[in-house]
C-alpha cells in the first residue's frame, strides 16, 4: 500500500464500520456481485482489506466497506463489505451507516419530507436505506432488505453442548439460528467465549450441507454466521422480543443485533407463525443496543414464501483516519490475535 488511504469510521449499535470511498486499485466486473468475486482473488484489493482490518490498524472484529460504482443509475453507489476473513454478501449495520454517511457527505441531498432514500447495490442485491432527519440531521435509519426466507427448519445437529435443532435462513446472507436455552447458555457478555465457540462449531458443521445452498445464486451459498438467540418477555402487544449474538465469518462477534441476521430472524419467525401479521421484532444485541424490524411485503422466491423485511437502527460517526503502511514494516498487512 504505497498510497495513504482515508477512511470515515462509524458505529451502528456498537458495531464498527470503516468506509473507504476511494481505493488505488481497479475493481473489475459489470455488477457489485461480480466485483466481489474479483476482489476476493485480487492480491492488491484483498491486501488492502487486510491492512485496514487486521491489527495493528484494526482488530479481530473490525468491519468495513469499499465504495464502488452502482450496478446502474438507479442506485447512488455500490459497496463491497469486508471483515477479517474476507468479503461478505450483505451487511445490515453497514447499510445503516452508509445511509448516514451518504447524507453527511452530500452524496444524496436530504429530502424536505424528512425521509431520504439512499439506494445501495450490495453483492446480494439492491437495498434502500431510508434516513430520517430533523433539521437535516439524521435521527434514525431503516433499510428495506432483499427478499428473506427460510431454507430449512428444525435441522437436528449434534454439538459439543448436546443435541440441538437449528433453523437456516437467508436475509442477504445465510445464517444458522439456534435457541440459547437449548445450549444451556444465555446471551450475555460473560458467556462470550462459549458463544463464540458454539457459533463457530455450528457454522462449520452446516456450512457445506445441502441446507446452506442458495436456491438461485451459488455465490451466496454457505453459512455466513450463527445467530444464538434468547427469548425475552414482550414489552408491548404484537411484539416479539429477543436478544441475540451473531457469530459470523470465523468467530467474529457482531456487537449490533446484526442487520441481515435480524432480517433472517423476521423471515424465520414469520414462517413459524411466531411473529404475528403486522408484528414487530424487537431485537437486542449482546451489548444492549437495539434494532426493530417488521415485514413490509410478501412474495415468493423459487416458488417458496419469502418476506421483505424493514430493519431500523442508527449509526454515528466516530472519526476519520489516514492510514499508511511503511514498506519496511514486517507486520504488514497485519495479524489477528485470537
Amino acid at each position: 500500500m504505497n498510497t495513504p488511504i482515508r477512511t470515515a469510521d462509524y458505529h451502528t449499535a456498537g458495531e464498527p464500520f470503516r468506509i473507504v470511498e476511494t481505493i488505488p486499485f481497479e475493481l473489475t466486473g459489470e455488477s457489485v456481485a461480480e466485483r466481489r468475486v474479483h476482489a476476493m482473488t485480487d492480491d492488491g484489493i484483498d491486501g488492502l482489506r487486510q491492512v485496514l482490518c487486521l491489527e495493528p490498524r484494526g482488530h479481530a472484529d473490525m468491519y468495513g466497506g469499499f465504495i464502488t460504482p452502482p450496478d446502474d443509475e438507479h442506485a447512488a453507489f455500490g459497496v463491497l463489505f469486508w471483515h477479517k476473513d474476507g468479503f461478505s454478501t450483505a451487511c445490515g449495520h453497514g447499510t445503516i451507516a452508509l445511509g448516514v454517511w451518504a447524507l453527511q457527505n452530500g452524496l444524496v441531498a436530504p429530502d424536505v419530507s424528512g425521509t431520504t432514500d439512499v439506494t445501495i447495490d450490495v453483492p446480494s442485491g439492491r437495498v434502500t436505506a431510508r434516513v430520517h432527519t430533523e433539521n437535516d440531521r439524521p435521527t434514525s435509519v431503516d433499510f428495506i432488505n432483499v427478499a428473506s426466507y427460510v431454507l430449512a427448519e428444525d435441522v437436528p445437529l449434534s454439538t459439543s453442548r448436546g443435541e440441538v435443532t437449528v433453523d437456516i435462513g437467508f436475509g442477504g446472507a445465510i445464517y444458522a439460528q439456534v435457541d440459547a436455552a437449548s445450549l444451556g447458555l444465555t446471551v450475555t457478555p460473560e458467556n462470550i467465549t462459549e458463544l463464540i465457540a458454539i457459533g463457530r462449531e455450528i457454522k462449520w458443521a452446516l456450512n457445506d450441507s445441502a441446507h446452506a445452498q442458495h436456491p438461485i445464486d451459488p455465490r451466496l451459498s454457505g453459512v455466513y454466521g450463527t445467530i444464538v438467540y434468547e427469548r425475552l418477555p414482550a414489552e408491548e402487544e404484537g411484539q416479539v422480543h429477543q436478544r441475540n449474538v451473531t457469530i459470523f465469518a470465523d468467530g467474529q462477534v457482531d456487537r449490533s443485533p446484526c442487520g441481515s441476521g435480524t432480517a433472517t430472524r423476521v423471515a424465520t419467525l414469520t414462517a413459524k407463525g411466531e411473529l404475528p401479521e403486522g408484528g414487530v421484532l424487537v431485537h437486542d444485541s449482546i451489548v444492549g443496543s437495539r434494532f426493530t424490524a417488521r415485514v413490509v411485503d410478501r412474495l415468493e422466491v423459487g416458488g417458496s414464501p419469502a418476506v421483505i423485511p424493514q430493519v431500523e437502527g442508527m449509526a454515528y460517526r466516530t472519526g476519520e483516519h489516514r492510514f499508511e503502511a511503511d514498506p519496511r514494516d514486517p507486520l504488514v498487512p497485519g495479524f489477528v490475535l485470537r
